[in-house]
């Protein structure tokens, strides 16, 4: 019989929590190589070793394991904390966190988690600093705005600003221009695909195929517009409480606002998506509602395009979305 490992970790430490059939144990190791060895003493070949998405702070201990052999799952947070407020868990400690993910463990069926292809991990990790130089250029940009409309701004201090806007503005550019060199180098036929949809970016492409890891980490496009965050949350409670339909924001922010873009520019040439924002207009649907919609409709045409390994086509039979 295998055991579960349910495993809470933090920058320095993790704490271990498993049932070996009769008694509960606890453990706490470091979070480096010698605490990951300590742990590798009291598993078994068949057992499973369960732990949160915590941040960066689990990648280690679960490339580790993985590349040992061993069954390793990584749970999304929310998952946990969901998990914990249906069973009435009122203390929150390490010690218990790592027995209610091994709990957990034991109840549900397991995915199997393995490590991202190095070129997707190293194009996310470009896309967050290009977010924090997006920012940086934004912050400074406005700095420099704001001070010069005061009318009494010192020339010099002007023209570190500017020099500052630029410096920051050539660094984003090196990176945008990485990030797409790499993409283009190992997903051109994908990112060609996407980009034939009308609609449809480099950028928007790139993400896409990066965040579905190659369209391969979603079964139906229902997955992937539910991970990007466009699927509705329905609040109704019998027959006397029906609230309003809202999205569910519980996704990935920069693809969502991407494709809010991708979508305004669908409603001109795109003809299923021109078709639908006619058709919603007629009806009297919010601006913001049809956005929402023409999202969806593209999600689920790239989904469709890149599981089929075929290029846009406006008269395609729509049979083909998962």
């Amino acid at each position: 019989m295998c055991k579960i490992i349910g495993i809470d970790i933090s920058k320095q430490t993790f704490d271990v929590g498993f049932n070996d059939g009769s008694n509960w144990h606890h453990l706490v190791l470091d979070n480096n190589e010698k605490g990951f060895k300590r742990l590798l003493k009291v598993l078994s070949n068949n057992d499973w070793v369960v732990m949160e998405a915590s941040g960066p702070y689990y990648l280690k201990l679960a490339t580790f394991f993985y590349g040992k052999g061993y069954n390793v799952c990584v749970l999304n947070p929310l998952i946990i904390k969901r998990y914990s407020q249906t069973r009435l868990i009122r203390a929150k400690t390490d010690k218990k966190d790592a027995q209610t993910i091994a709990e957990y463990g034991a109840q549900y069926r397991l995915k199997q988690w393995k490590p991202e292809p190095t070129n997707i991990s190293k194009i996310k990790q470009l896309y967050t600093v290009l977010e924090l130089l997006n920012k940086e250029v934004h912050q400074s940009e406005r700095q420099l705005e704001a001070l010069t409309a005061t009318g009494i701004m010192d020339k010099d201090l002007k023209s570190i600003l500017k020099g500052i806007v630029s410096y920051l503005t050539c660094k984003r550019n090196k990176v945008e221009k990485q990030i797409e060199e790499i993409a283009q180098s190992v997903y051109k036929s994908t990112l060609d695909r996407l980009k034939s949809i009308p609609g449809i970016g480099t950028k928007t492409a790139i993400m896409l195929t990066v965040i579905t890891g190659n369209f391969e980490n979603f079964e139906t496009h229902k997955q992937l517009i539910a991970y990007v965050g466009f699927s509705p949350r329905i609040y109704q409670s019998g027959t006397s409480v029906k609230g309003k339909g809202h999205i569910c924001k519980m996704g990935k922010s920069q693809i969502r606002k991407l494709m809010y873009l991708c979508s305004w520019s669908a409603k001109r040439c795109n003809k299923d998506c021109v078709d639908m924002y006619e058709r919603l207009l007629e009806k009297g649907k919010p601006e913001r509602v049809i956005k929402i919609a023409l999202a969806n409709k593209l999600l689920k045409q790239a989904f469709s395009i890149a599981k089929n390994k075929t290029y846009y086509d406006e008269n395609f039979n729509k049979k083909t979305c998962f």
